[in-house]
């Protein structure tokens, strides 16, 4: 019967961590008019701000080339403006447009935020056992093959070498 009970007890913390993620995109869209994505780059863009793609990239833990994808979109709808160096005219500075500024200061938080914040105070130990008990649940799904995607987006989180120039 314990084993029912660990069972439960997880399938139970998977259902609310999706949930959570969920109900995150739905205000984030609903609020801000953004996908989840698209919320957390402008929020590590106001906080940073000037940065590199690059440096958006390795804060949001992706692919230069996931960040490129994002950043357009986010350029058509006018929230971000994108800078050519004058150091290095490989690299671009991004920074939040004045109606970027405006969006992000009404915006909902960010989870993916929170739980990257949560995730770095634990300890290392905790950590791997947190990776390998993650990597077990991938392992036991046999989904190992699948791209990690974005949390309700359409881009890949991780990608081949799609290093823009100047990064």
């Amino acid at each position: 019967m314990a084993a029912n009970s660990s069972v439960e007890s997880i399938i139970n913390n998977i259902r609310r961590v999706f949930q959570a993620f969920n109900d995150y995109s739905k205000r984030a869209n609903m609020e801000a008019g953004l996908t989840g994505p698209q919320l957390w780059a402008i929020k590590v863009i106001s906080e940073n701000a000037p940065l590199r793609v690059c440096d958006l990239a390795a804060l949001m833990f992706v692919r230069p080339g996931t960040v490129v994808g994002i950043l357009d979109r986010l350029e058509k709808k006018g929230l971000v403006t994108r800078i050519r160096s004058q150091q290095d005219r490989r690299a671009v500075m991004i920074e939040l447009s004045a109606q970027g500024k405006e969006l992000v200061s009404a915006a909902p938080g960010v989870i993916q935020g929170d739980l990257i914040r949560g995730l770095e105070t634990l300890p290392e130990e905790e950590l791997l056992d947190i990776d390998a008990s993650m990597a077990r649940l991938v392992a036991i799904l046999g989904v190992q093959q699948l791209k990690p995607l974005m949390i309700h987006g359409t881009d890949e989180a991780v990608q081949g070498d799609d290093t823009p120039a100047g990064c």
